[in-house]
């Protein structure tokens, strides 16, 4: 039997004030569209925002780039919506951002990408990993995209964008949404086929002048005169 999926509560946050869209001396985001049958150029700054929005400009790879979705959207044959579905599906997203997290940040990350906002609180965090681990993250992914809050604010046609450009953290002040890069655990490292970062040897400090003198060295001549003086 799965695990039921819990109800949370709406909290009053940030993102519910009726402010929180505009604020003065905010910077306001472009809105990427395919309603007013863009150009072939128009399309391209279109792609480029998706991949932007969902792999972020630091997961923007060559290897990330899915040509057949592509293609479709050119053509008018998906949505926009469909090309976010794609994407957030596709295996290279799964790679760079489901296998190397837990199911709590992989919904930070994906409520970010796709609905534009930050996490309301933690029972939503807690509500959405319930809901990845009892039915799989795909039903997650359709659940965000088929959401009243995606309908209303992109609906078919309109790539997501951060709702608010400017988050706040704890001790750093105030930065942009795309600067928030995926933190991978230590315990992921080996799936990612990087290096263990532990240390079993004896732990001693490195000082630069301990380094062992070269042939030519003034320090070799020193060394000698003091091992004169010694006999």
């Amino acid at each position: 039997m799965s695990i039921p999926i819990l109800k949370y509560s709406l909290s009053t946050h940030n993102h519910r004030v009726s402010s929180f869209e505009f604020l003065s001396g905010e910077e306001q985001p472009k809105i990427y569209t395919t309603e007013n049958l863009p150009s072939s150029v128009g399309v391209d700054e279109i792609i480029w925002a998706c991949y932007r929005q969902i792999f972020s400009e630091h997961q923007t790879l060559s290897i990330t780039r899915q040509v057949f979705l592509e293609s479709q959207l050119r053509f008018n044959q998906i949505t926009i919506k469909d090309f976010i579905k794609g994407l957030v599906l596709s295996s290279q997203f799964r790679y760079l951002n489901y296998d190397v997290n837990n199911n709590y940040r992989l919904v930070e990350m994906c409520v970010q990408r796709i609905l534009g906002r930050d996490i309301y609180n933690e029972r939503e965090k807690l509500a959405f990993s319930v809901l990845i681990g009892s039915k799989g993250f795909e039903c997650f992914v359709n659940l965000l995209l088929s959401s009243e809050e995606y309908l209303e604010n992109f609906g078919n046609n309109i790539v997501p964008y951060q709702r608010r450009r400017i988050i706040f953290q704890r001790n750093k002040g105030e930065i942009p949404f795309n600067l928030k890069t995926p933190r991978l655990n230590y315990s992921f490292l080996t799936k990612q086929f990087m290096p263990n970062l532990s240390w079993a040897g004896p732990v001693r400090q490195f000082r630069p002048q301990e380094q062992i003198p070269k042939a030519g060295d003034p320090a070799l001549f020193l060394n000698m005169l003091s091992d004169i003086s010694l006999i």
